[in-house]
This record gives structure tokens, sequence and C-alpha cells, in this order.
């Protein structure tokens, strides 16, 4: 497996030990994303307004290992929030990091949130 697949783990909520405060609110576009730097990662992060939630997940399409993430298309597959890779159209949950097309493997996802009008993302490290 790519080693650069291997930096992107999932962390839940009761992992976290940094917030890492990534930007304004207003530097994210209104059901869109963009990509955020945290150390030596690339982490997407994305404002469903539609559903007033945010999340993040890692930036690294895991098909062609490209930093795309943050440029797909949001969505809905059956109530499930979801991205679509830009390049492929593979379908990540923003819940789980699930491939919703089973035949990939799953996505790393992040905690967000909102404080103050800053957008901060947790890690574990």
């Amino acid at each position: 497996m790519d080693t650069l697949l291997l930096k992107y783990k999932t962390v839940k909520e009761d992992e976290v030990k940094v917030w890492f405060k990534a930007a304004s609110v207003n530097a994210f576009p209104k059901d869109g994303g963009a990509c955020v730097k945290y150390k030596d990662l690339q982490i997407a992060v994305f404002n469903f307004s539609r559903l007033n939630k945010w999340y993040a997940c890692q930036n690294l399409s895991p098909e062609k290992q490209e930093m795309v993430l943050s440029r797909g298309m949001l969505g809905d597959h059956k109530g499930i929030p979801k991205i679509a890779c830009p390049l492929h159209k593979k379908t990540f949950s923003l819940e789980t990091g699930e491939n919703l097309n089973a035949d990939l493997a799953p996505i790393a996802i992040y905690p967000v949130k909102i404080e103050a009008e800053n957008v901060y993302i947790g890690f574990s490290e």
C-alpha cells in the first residue's frame, strides 16, 4: 500500500488531542469544500450548509493518489452525506469514510467543530 495513504487515519471525537484552527467559517464555500494543511496532511473541509453540518476528511483520493477530494461534489446517498471524487466519481460517506461504491478502502474522517466563527479540525497527534 502507498505510504502516503498510511498517513491518514480516522480520528474519533474522543481521540482528539489537538483542535487545529483551520480558518474562518467564511473561508469555506457554502455546500462546497476547501483544502487545509495540517503538518504534512492535506485535509478536505466541507461546509454542507444544506444540512447545516461540517465535515472533514483526507484530501487524498485513494484511487489515483491525487489531492482532489476538497474539489469533489457534495451529495447524499440514501440519507448519508457523501463526497464524490471530482476525477472518478467514486463516492465516500462523510460520516464513516466508507466507499459507497464498495470497491475502495474507506477514507479517513476527522471531527469538526465551530467556535467563534472559526473552523477547528480534531487530530489525535
